[in-house]
């Protein structure tokens, strides 16, 4: 299921343990464009970190190298234009508690 390979991913990534299936913030249709296959991307609600406490992130290794908090407004800078969009919707969703649905980073 998405929500658990999520969890899994987390946990195989950034060696941090979710105690509980993440809540869904956003589902995004992309369309397929060369050499990207597209289809659906959905994010879900990880919590909030606490890298004080015992779950600080331990990378991997070649695939990922750092990690650092950032604004939203500094996200903007980091990630391509569609995903700080989903990023974006993500937060908004989180904040009204309801998922949204988007096509390429707009909501429909």
């Amino acid at each position: 299921a998405p929500a658990r390979a999520g969890v899994r991913e987390v946990l195989e990534e950034t060696g941090i343990r979710l105690d509980e299936v993440p809540r869904l913030l956003v589902v995004d249709w992309e369309a397929p464009v060369a050499p990207r296959y597209g289809g659906l991307r959905l994010l879900f609600d990880g919590g909030r970190l606490d890298v004080s406490g015992p779950q600080r992130p331990v990378l991997p290794g070649p695939e990922l190298r750092d990690w650092r908090f950032v604004t939203e407004g500094e996200a903007a800078d980091l990630l391509p234009p569609v995903r700080y969009e989903r990023l974006r919707w993500a937060l908004r969703a989180r904040e009204r508690g309801a998922a949204l649905y988007l096509e390429a980073g707009v909501p429909v």
